[in-house]
């Protein structure tokens, strides 16, 4: 494709789904090395501010705010001195009018109730625009920082999110939308009558309600996931708005959205309400030899040390310096990652099988270059590309070097929206007007109709 693209037709009920990952000091280990890298990024408000307005100036749909629960001295500079996600989005939501916000929070760790009224609240303080990202958290240390004595197993964390986000989503319908009656003049407050407990009783989670806290202008907050194992796409196809994921060509994209919209179809649901969003880092420059030459300074900010410490984490932290890095992947370790983030795993398993040393393994992972490096128009293309082929509804961007994020929204998207693949305005207020979502039924307001038509 070429500039003369931009000028040809297309399907205008299909457009690019773009969100932004504020990641402070950056995702790598040496990140906050680069010159013009601000170090307490992770931990400055006005970073945040700065980003969270230049995404929203490029029409991106939402802010991804990341997290876990464990660190340990091999952490990411990033993880090891961070906001809290709903505190930092709460913020963001004061100095921005349109773009969706979305925390992670964990089903293993988190008490319903709370976390329930927490997005509640985000949602009401945004106007709308809220989102969960579900996670069940992979790295056994965090059990140790809640007080529990083991780590739940991976199919049983999975069988735990199911029936908490029934819940959360039963406690954030506990008032129908007409429950608040608010009239002066004969002091009724509220309809008691359209007030309603879960008295939830199942497997993992006993949770009475109400919520102290109304559905907002979006009725719920949207649902992400990033789950990519065989338990993960399963749960994502049931039950999520959009899915955060990984692959490394767009061969392999398109046989993972083929998947999880044949996931969704078995399960009931039209698969185009479900977004499918891979990860990128795209490096722009102004002419080919510029990119290349910025993903180099990018990649020699690494070094083997950090590479193998970044390795570690997807098979739960384990210690890689202690191998020859000139031999070979020590097999024995990938028992680690399938109790620990099997996604990442298996893709540095599958580098292992191509006869690649631990060294070639560490340092390719460490700053993986990607299909989106080039000039605005050849990113454009690819992402273009990538929409058209089903291999991605979208891309949850990653800040590369400090300032690509405005060179993003600059050169870019005026591109992308030319080609008539991207939105030039938001189309309302809330986050489900933007992704064109519908407004969930209240479960209650849903069973009283069914009450009455019987």
């Amino acid at each position: 494709m070429t500039q003369a693209h931009d000028k040809k037709a297309h399907d205008k009920t299909r457009q690019l789904r773009l969100g932004f990952l504020l990641h402070g000091v950056g995702p790598g280990w040496d990140d906050w090395r680069h010159p013009d890298a601000q170090v307490d990024a992770s931990t400055s408000f006005s970073f945040y501010k700065h980003q969270a307005q230049t995404a929203e100036r490029g029409k991106f749909d939402y802010l991804f705010v990341a997290d876990s629960v464990s660190i340990n001295a091999r952490s990411s500079p990033h993880y090891l001195n961070r906001f809290e996600p709903l505190t930092i989005l709460s913020a963001l939501a004061a100095v921005t009018e349109h773009i969706g916000l979305v925390g992670t929070a964990t089903v293993s760790y988190t008490e319903p109730y709370n976390l329930a009224r927490q997005f509640a609240s985000l949602d009401h303080i945004s106007g709308g625009r809220a989102g969960w990202n579900v996670v069940t958290s992979w790295l056994e240390g965090s059990a140790a920082n809640f007080g529990k004595d083991e780590h739940l197993a991976h199919d049983v964390r999975y069988r735990l999110a199911g029936e908490y986000l029934d819940v959360v989503k039963g406690l954030w319908d506990s008032w129908e939308d007409d429950a608040l009656v608010r009239d002066k003049a004969s002091g009724q407050f509220l309809d008691p009558d359209k007030l309603h407990e879960l008295n939830h009783k199942g497997e993992f989670l006993k949770v009475k309600g109400p919520l102290n806290i109304s559905r907002s202008a979006q009725g719920q907050p949207v649902i992400f996931q990033a789950g990519s194992s065989e338990d993960g796409r399963s749960f994502a196809a049931a039950h999520a708005d959009a899915i955060f994921t990984h692959q490394d060509n767009l061969d392999e994209a398109r046989a993972f959205y083929a998947d999880l919209k044949a996931r969704a179809r078995g399960f009931g649901r039209d698969p185009d309400t479900l977004f499918i969003l891979p990860g990128a880092r795209p490096v722009v420059g102004s002419t080919e030899a510029e990119a290349e030459a910025k993903y180099r300074e990018l990649a020699s900010l690494g070094n083997l040390e950090n590479a193998l410490r970044a390795l570690g984490r997807g098979f739960n932290d384990h210690n890689f310096s202690q191998y020859d890095p000139d031999g070979p992947f020590p097999r024995h370790v990938a028992a680690e990652g399938h109790k620990s983030n099997q996604s990442q795993s298996a893709r540095i398993l599958a580098l292992a099988e191509e006869g690649l040393t631990l060294r070639e393994i560490a340092l390719r992972s460490a700053t993986p270059r990607g299909h989106f490096v080039g000039t605005p128009e050849q990113i454009a293309d690819r992402f273009g590309e990538w929409l058209e082929q089903r291999g991605a509804d979208g891309f949850n961007l990653f800040e590369s070097l400090p300032g690509q994020l405005d060179v993003f929204v600059d050169e870019v998207v005026p591109i992308l929206q030319r080609r008539g693949i991207y939105k030039t305005d938001y189309p309302g207020q809330t986050f489900r007007d933007t992704l064109g979502l519908d407004v969930p039924v209240n479960r209650n307001t849903l069973a009283r109709h069914a009450r009455s038509a019987a």
